[in-house]
């Protein structure tokens, strides 16, 4: 994978019963335009020629994640909200692949949890193998960045004593529209929107430890691949979603990431 080219916009979609990769075509998200290979991340993209307005498909999650590593409480905001102290170092954790869902999709609240929480977060996702790397170059692993949303069964993290069971389950990581290239992950904004009444935002800017510190600190201690997906932690803000509500992660230059929650 390879970030060079630019800014474009790159996804998955359903078309006519099939996966397909396509680069949408303008910043109003109204084209997408197929492009050729298996793997919508691969540029240059090549076009087959075929576009299809984004209203006539299904989009998809952008990605399939090898994995996905996610940080706790890297907005000073959300640690005070959540009462504890910041972290002297990225608190880590990670989600299951499994947990990925795309736009549109269903949060389903599990049986197990009565207190299902919303978490905002801009996603990074990487452009070829990272190991020690130092954070100086880190962002020329990057390959883009999306929109996620880190869903957390908050009843269940809190008898736990710790995160990943609580944000593990099906459809709590939503990411999408699209995988944005030729970004400045410091110059975003993240906004969180529960049947349209804000709930987060926060600049990316305010982060305890940006996204290059973050890709030094995870890559000396794991290999990261192409395709690997870093969720960069949340602000203040975070509360629940019910069966019936509808949420939205926003961020400014990528889109709007909308998903409905059922049980």
């Amino acid at each position: 994978m390879s970030a060079r080219g630019g800014t474009q916009r790159l996804t998955r979609f359903e078309w006519q019963g099939r996966t397909h990769h396509g680069r949408v075509r303008d910043t109003s998200g109204g084209e997408v335009v197929e492009v050729l290979g298996d793997d919508p991340l691969l540029l240059p993209a090549q076009p087959t020629g075929q576009s299809v307005a984004v209203g006539e498909v299904r989009l998809l999650a952008p990605v399939k994640p090898g994995k996905i590593i996610a940080v706790g409480l890297n907005y000073a905001d959300h640690t005070t909200e959540m009462g504890l102290e910041s972290p002297p170092a990225p608190r880590l954790f990670f989600k299951p692949p499994s947990a990925v869902i795309g736009p549109g999709e269903e949060i389903r609240y599990p049986a197990q949890s009565n207190e299902v929480h919303h978490e905002a977060e801009l996603a990074v996702v990487i452009g070829r193998k990272a190991c020690n790397v130092r954070a100086a170059e880190a962002l020329s692993y990057v390959f883009g960045y999306t929109c996620a949303n880190d869903v957390t069964a908050r009843d269940i993290q809190r008898a736990d004593g710790q995160p990943s069971w609580a944000k593990a389950f099906d459809t709590f990581c939503p990411i999408g529209p699209w995988v944005v290239t030729g970004l400045d992950p410091a110059q975003l904004e993240v906004r969180c929107l529960v049947n349209q009444k804000e709930r987060q935002r926060a600049a990316t800017a305010t982060m305890l430890y940006p996204v290059a510190a973050l890709l030094e600190y995870v890559s000396a201690a794991l290999t990261l691949e192409p395709g690997d997906v870093l969720l960069t932690g949340t602000p203040s803000g975070v509360g629940p979603i019910l069966p019936g509500d509808e949420v939205t992660v926003e961020i400014t230059r990528i889109g709007t990431l909308v998903n409905p929650v059922s049980r």
